[in-house]
């Protein structure tokens, strides 16, 4: 255990940060949040690249039981609209995580042997996707009310411009355009410490 323990105190760290950064706007559709929680992606990656998959799995669990836990605490804290974490968010930000997370693991180990960008880039370029529409979707689709009828969600579902010049679509299609941006933009940025830190650590072993 003591051998991930980095990659599980990272974990845990990003996960409690972004949801506490969520509840923070930057700009018109974007969270701090949107800027923290990308580099969990990088954290499972490094994990998975230095100690395998399996050792990657557990610090995603983790990762989630954190997540379920910062859910439980938002949703007894009630802020000026009521509580601060509701039923769906909670739902999507768990399913989107473990989803996601897990995505990334299997479609790494699959491009391990490839070029050494490859596997980081393009797991968590579709395990990023995976979050973006699972999350966005269970929280703010307006199919989904069922989940939390009393739950009012409609000004996501309201028709805007995406991202402010588009064509016109609901509201939250635009929250996930941008945090997807995001993510992706991060993914390429993390590329950088994830070639310092794998080729240092390596050296090191080897």
């Amino acid at each position: 255990m003591h051998r991930i323990l980095p990659g599980i105190l990272a974990m845990a760290a990003i996960v409690v940060a972004s949801n506490i950064l969520v509840q923070f706007p930057m700009g018109g559709y974007l969270t701090w949040g949107a800027i923290t929680y990308p580099f969990a992606f990088l954290v499972t990656d490094l994990t998975n690249r230095l100690q395998g998959p399996q050792a990657a799995r557990r610090v995603v669990l983790i990762g989630f039981v954190t997540g379920i836990a910062c859910s439980l605490i938002g949703t007894r804290i009630i802020g000026e609209f009521g509580p601060l974490v509701t039923l769906r968010i909670a739902l999507g930000s768990g399913a989107a995580f473990l989803a996601a997370q897990l995505l990334d693991i299997t479609l790494f180990n699959r491009l391990r042997r490839a070029a050494w960008w490859k596997a980081p880039f393009v797991s968590t370029l579709a395990s990023s996707t995976l979050d973006t529409c699972i999350f966005f979707t269970t929280a703010f689709a307006a199919f989904l009310t069922v989940l939390e009828p009393l739950n009012d969600v409609s000004w996501a579902a309201t028709p805007t411009p995406l991202l402010g010049q588009g064509p016109e679509l609901p509201f939250w299609v635009s929250l996930a355009v941008a945090d997807w941006s995001v993510k992706i933009a991060l993914a390429i940025i993390a590329l950088i410490p994830f070639r310092i830190i794998v080729g240092r650590l390596t050296a090191r072993v080897a």
